[in-house]
This record gives C-alpha cells, structure tokens and sequence, in this order.
C-alpha cells in the first residue's frame, strides 16, 4: 500500500471548522485502510490538546501518543482547502496532511513533508494544484524517496 496515492487527496475542499477540516483528513486514511475509525477521535483530541497548525498554511493533524493501537499501516492524506480553515484567532490553514504512522516512521515523514513545503515555490504549487496527481507528484519526491 502506497503512502501516498490519489484516493488520499482532496482538492479544493471547504470545512465549517479546524475540526471537520481535520476529520475529513482522518476519514481518508480510514478509507484507504490506513487506520481504524478510532484514530479520527484520536486526531481531534491532539488538536484540542495542543495546534496542528505548523504556520505558512499548513496544519499536520495526527494522533494522540497512545492512537498507535488505532494504526494499521503508515499513510498520509493531503486536503487542499483554497479558502483556508481557521485553526487560530488568524492563523488559517489552507493544506492539511493527515499522518498515521507506525513507530518512529512519523518523524522521518515530518521532516520530508516540512522540506517539501518549506519552499515557496512547492506552496504556491501546492495551493495552486488542481487534481490529486499534481498534488502527489509535489509530495512523491520529498515523502516516497
């Protein structure tokens, strides 16, 4: 199973709030077998505990310490939202990356993704992306090396 495919990026996408912005997220590494339903609930409650949201418009929702029990295999989700998501008082995010991961493997695939989106020139690519594979072929060098 791939880290990264299409079934697991949304374009375009539109949240009431941080918390449905994070679910969507949650709900596509659900339905690509990545993690039981329980992770989402897990996501939700790092958010509540302490942001996701990393600056520059990128949130990192994932789960609490003790959500690895809801981990079935390592994978990431990719949700664009154009109009951007209030995850402060103005901090919005317009790109979250949902993360599951199996023991220490979040680390590495943190520290590909802020590579990745730490150059501006992949942001505005990112933000300006119109289809999950423009979205993957961003990613694909940092995350699948």
């Amino acid at each position: 199973m791939s880290i990264l495919s299409e079934n697991k990026v949304i374009i375009g996408a539109v949240a009431t709030d941080k918390f449905a912005a994070i679910r969507m997220a949650g709900q596509l590494l659900v339905d690509a077998g990545h993690v039981m339903p329980e992770y989402i609930d897990k996501m939700i409650e790092r958010e509540n505990n302490i942001s996701t949201y990393m600056g520059e418009g990128l949130a990192i929702p994932h789960g609490t310490k003790d959500a690895a029990q809801y981990i079935k295999s390592t994978g990431l989700s990719i949700v664009q939202f154009p109009a951007g998501v209030l995850f402060g008082d103005d901090e919005k995010a317009y790109l979250l990356v949902g993360i599951a991961a199996i023991g220490d493997e979040h680390l590495e695939i943190l520290t590909n993704v802020a590579m990745v989106v730490s150059e501006e020139a992949n942001m505005e690519r990112i933000l300006a992306a119109s289809t999950p594979q423009e979205m993957i072929e961003i990613f694909q060098s940092g995350v699948e090396s």
